[in-house]
């Protein structure tokens, strides 16, 4: 680490690694949570910073979108080869800037080269439509073309994975691409870019640009970028949806969650402490998929609660670099403070905590909580209601499975949820009526696969299009329908040739 502690990262442009040009803007530290050490800087780069990732992305478009189909998908063959070779590399540097554990970070990295094996998809996916005779001689066709230049905004919580829901499937379909990674963890993406650097793309098919508010702003409002991905918080998704709406660009804008797991009277105690840990605790808490509310129905809350606590309060909690560490630090420090006064709000308004994670410890610029469990907490307590964000789990009691399913529809959230038992009658009923756009059936975390869509529903999600699979292609394209009449003899003669 020592040869990038005070290294100033670029920006890549047109092919190239390309200092920020916005000098008067200090650089933030990009920090180790788990260490506090400083491990590079990132430059808050300013308009004209942006204004020539789109001019470049811009350029390159007609170049890229002539490359054939087939030939896209191969490239993508070799980026993902190429990301296997760094893929060490890739997780290593997803722990030290954002703290996950090590095996939390190479499942992550595996996720990301997944994101383009489905891509490689695309001369079958990015396929269109056609009916002959719709009328008499007349055909129907339709065809997809690439949106354009394309932009994505990415959080924190995923440094390598986010950033392959959409730009193997944006370049794949022949769009270009700019990305904007969370400030708080850019090296994974710089070790990508490096990868990409590699590929001999045309100059400018894809663009990094570092930086803050000033460039999510940019590319919301910037009339050279066409489509605006966005994955963050479900507050600033609203306002990413609505100023990117408004400046006429296509949108998919992923937000918050507040994750519910349903436990059932029949369920598999052993099985499903161990989904609700790896949900509930996984990543220190910090993604949208976490299960951070348990609905225990009926009996099942005296059956799982003292196995819960008990394995939990097992789990260890140190640097993710170590091999035996089972929940790394928070992202920051910022982040640890928010997420104990959580805890202490839930407590406040009449919860009981029966795993304490407060006063984690570590080294002086450390961001750790330690695994929370909150029990005896009722549905309209805020706890309950709002994304921590951190590893907290609340312990709420229902009756019946449709109570249970109330309590989980009263959410504002929709983005994903988990019924744990062993009644194919309760699944079905339960997948049926939740309101959540991705469900899991004995399993913590229902994230889907590349080739399926991560289909989250109210505010997780704003636009008609979401992340990967069929729908990523459906958002990285343009649909073109062509009806077509030929007035030939079919003998390649046009009728004024034809004889009485």
């Amino acid at each position: 680490m020592s040869a990038t502690a005070t290294r100033l990262l670029d920006n890549y442009v047109a092919g190239a690694w390309t200092p920020a040009t916005a000098a008067s803007v200090d650089p933030l530290d990009v920090i180790n949570p788990a260490t506090g050490e400083v491990l590079a800087r990132v430059p808050l780069s300013g308009a004209a910073d942006l204004d020539a990732a789109v001019a470049a992305a811009r350029a390159a478009l007609p170049e890229w979108r002539a490359v054939s189909t087939i030939e896209r998908a191969r490239r993508l063959f070799t980026l993902r080869e190429r990301l296997v070779e760094r893929s060490d590399d890739m997780a290593r540097s997803v722990t030290a800037e954002m703290g996950k554990t090590i095996a939390d970070a190479r499942a992550e990295v595996a996720r990301a080269i997944e994101m383009v094996e489905a891509a490689t998809a695309i001369p079958t996916t990015m396929q269109g439509r056609i009916l002959e005779d719709v009328s008499r001689g007349i055909d129907a066709e339709t065809i997809r073309q690439p949106v354009g230049v394309c932009a994505a905004i990415v959080p924190f919580n995923f440094p390598a994975m986010v950033p392959f829901w959409f730009l193997p499937f944006a370049i794949a379909c022949g769009n270009t691409f700019i990305l904007k990674p969370s400030e708080q963890v850019p090296l994974t993406q710089q070790i990508v870019f490096e990868v990409l650097d590699g590929m001999d793309l045309p100059k400018g098919v894809v663009n990094l640009v570092n930086g803050g508010r000033e460039i999510v702003e940019g590319i919301c409002d910037h009339p050279g970028i066409d489509a605006v991905s966005f994955v963050g918080s479900a507050p600033v998704a609203k306002l990413v949806y609505e100023r990117s709406a408004r400046a006429g660009k296509r949108v998919q804008a992923l937000g918050g969650a507040k994750n519910h797991m349903v436990v059932m009277p029949d369920a598999v105690i052993g099985k499903t402490v161990d989904g609700l840990i790896g949900s509930a605790f996984g990543a220190a808490g910090q993604r949208c998929m976490a299960g951070s509310v348990v609905v225990a129905v009926g009996e099942a809350h005296d059956r799982l609660l003292p196995e819960l606590v008990e394995a939990t309060k097992k789990l260890s909690v140190g640097d993710g670099m170590d091999e035996g560490t089972q929940v790394g630090p928070v992202v920051s420090c910022a982040a640890r403070d928010r997420i104990e006064e959580w805890i202490d709000r839930g407590v406040s308004d009449g919860a009981q905590i029966v795993v304490d994670g407060r006063n984690a410890g570590g080294p002086d610029g450390s961001s750790f909580v330690g695994p929370t469990i909150l029990d005896g907490v009722t549905p309209d307590m805020a706890i309950a209601q709002e994304e921590v964000f951190g590893p907290v789990l609340v312990v709420v009691k229902a009756e019946t499975l449709d109570e249970a399913t109330a309590i989980v529809n009263r959410s504002r959230f929709g983005n994903g949820t988990s019924i744990f038992t062993e009644s194919g009658a309760a699944v079905r009923r339960y997948r049926h009526d939740v309101e959540a756009g991705m469900v899991g059936v004995n399993i913590g975390v229902a994230a889907p696969v590349a080739f399926f869509p991560f289909s989250g529903w109210k505010d997780s999600f704003l636009g008609d299009l979401h992340a990967h699979g069929t729908d990523g292609v459906d958002f990285f394209t343009k649909k073109k329908t062509v009806t077509s009449r030929w007035f030939s003899d079919g003998q390649g003669h046009g009728s004024y040739f034809v004889e009485d």
